[in-house]
């Protein structure tokens, strides 16, 4: 007697589904949803991206092409179109405390629908929001009720990491992929604390490229240390600062490519005092601390350039079926179609990455190889969806007057920021690294 399997599998059967399909489905296009081929949500998360995109579309979209065109200065301004949409998105409600109170599992899906629809709407502004939460994100990874109460999702945040001589080292405590002949050299930025002491000091300066860094209200410092025995940057420090306390100074806003909606400067610290119950990791937790912020921000920002890619994918899809060239509308065109195939495949790799990366971080053991690879990923296939876009929109995609210049602007710096794509790679792949087999 056949088992069900094999009857399944039998000749018989493999004809009669291929005339049911030649019959009802072999001459028509499944539409896929708003994600893409993505399994049903469950409820509340069809609710959620319902509800984010709607804000995308109406709110982001709009405001981030008139920040694009105004000045970092206008931008920064109390008056700029900015604060509103920034409002807007407060009253959402999807802040850090909300966002966490999932489980892991629920979390990550959440997240990775949070950040690739903010990024569809605007990437500037997505990662502007983005950073604003993050010393609300490290307060209560890190356990600290206390000042999450006391710096709630409602302030602004920027997280200062970045030097002007130390750049992506920053994000390589551990001296990893260091040059065996390098040398560090002294940190722009130190924080001291005397032993049995009851606050701690920070003097120097963090980068221009700050998000945030003019207009936050609350900043999470990583920085070296120095306790008595010299700064070191290995086992540096993770302060929550206040950014309105004595001391604290701003540079001009940055005026950059792209991602123009997205404040960045220079922040200052001149003999900044602060107590030291504001110290959120010491000597012995920095590493991890770095560590956990950087998988956080690595995963998040893979899922912010995927949005960025769906958006460049969809104007080019629909300005293919718009537009004429030949009698006909150019998607029309093998070539046409046959771009436009690699483009959708491309998102669709790049999410199925980042909402797999996301939901493994989640986890017990986040591991930062995993969030470098969503990370290069996301940033890689915006920068080259966008420009296809760009190319399927031919002379009209360099004017201002189309929306797919400013993604390509935007794409581009998302290869750099947060760790350059090149020094992340090299950092991964030392992860690769069995030390039992060399």
């Amino acid at each position: 007697m056949k088992s069900a399997l094999a009857l399944y599998f039998s000749q018989e059967r493999i004809l009669e589904v291929t005339k049911m399909n030649d019959r009802s489905s072999a001459k028509k296009n499944v539409k896929l949803g708003p994600l893409g081929a993505e399994p049903p949500l469950f409820e509340t998360a069809a609710m959620f991206q319902e509800s984010l995109h709607r804000f995308a579309e109406e709110e982001m979209r709009p405001v981030g092409m008139k920040l694009d065109r105004m000045t970092p200065e206008e931008v920064a301004a109390h008056d700029s179109p900015y604060w509103d949409v920034r409002r807007k998105f407060a009253e959402l409600g999807f802040g850090i405390e909300t966002l966490l109170s999932f489980e892991p599992a629920e979390r990550a899906k959440m997240m990775a629908i949070f950040f690739e629809e903010l990024g569809w709407g605007d990437s500037g502004l997505a990662i502007s929001f983005g950073a604003g939460m993050l010393p609300q994100y490290m307060c209560a990874a890190l356990g600290r009720q206390d000042l999450l109460e006391e710096f709630p999702d409602a302030l602004l945040g920027c997280w200062g990491i970045t030097e002007p001589d130390h750049g992506s080292d920053s994000l390589d405590p551990n001296r990893m992929i260091f040059h065996s002949q390098g040398n560090y050299g002294r940190p722009n930025c130190i924080a001291t604390l005397k032993p049995g002491g009851n606050e701690i000091v920070i003097n120097g300066q963090k980068s221009a490229w700050v998000s945030n860094g003019t207009i936050a209200k609350v900043c999470i410092l990583y920085c070296a240390l120095d306790q008595g025995d010299g700064p070191s940057t290995e086992r540096g420090c993770v302060v929550i600062v206040p950014m309105d306390a004595k001391g604290v100074s701003r540079g001009k806003p940055l005026d950059k490519i792209g991602q123009r909606a997205l404040n960045q400067g220079e922040v200052f610290f001149d003999n900044v005092r602060l107590p030291v119950r504001y110290l959120l990791a010491g000597a012995d937790q920095f590493q991890d601390a770095v560590l956990a912020i950087h998988t956080a921000a690595n995963g998040l920002m893979g899922a912010v350039f995927t949005g960025v890619a769906r958006a460049a994918y969809e104007l080019a899809l629909d300005y293919a079926h718009e537009r004429k060239q030949g009698g006909v509308p150019i998607i029309r065109h093998q070539s046409v179609a046959y771009r436009l195939f690699h483009m959708f495949r491309k998102v669709e790799a790049s999410r199925a990455l980042v909402n797999r990366v996301i939901h493994f971080n989640f986890g017990a053991t986040p591991a930062l190889h995993a969030a470098i690879t969503a990370k290069i990923t996301g940033t890689q296939t915006s920068f080259e969806v966008a420009s296809d876009a760009l190319q399927i929109f031919g002379g009209n995609g360099l004017t201002r007057e189309y929306p797919v210049e400013k993604l390509l602007r935007d794409a581009r710096a998302s290869l750099i920021e947060d760790g350059c794509n090149e020094i992340l790679a090299i950092k991964g792949g030392y992860y690769l690294i069995d030390g039992g087999r060399v």
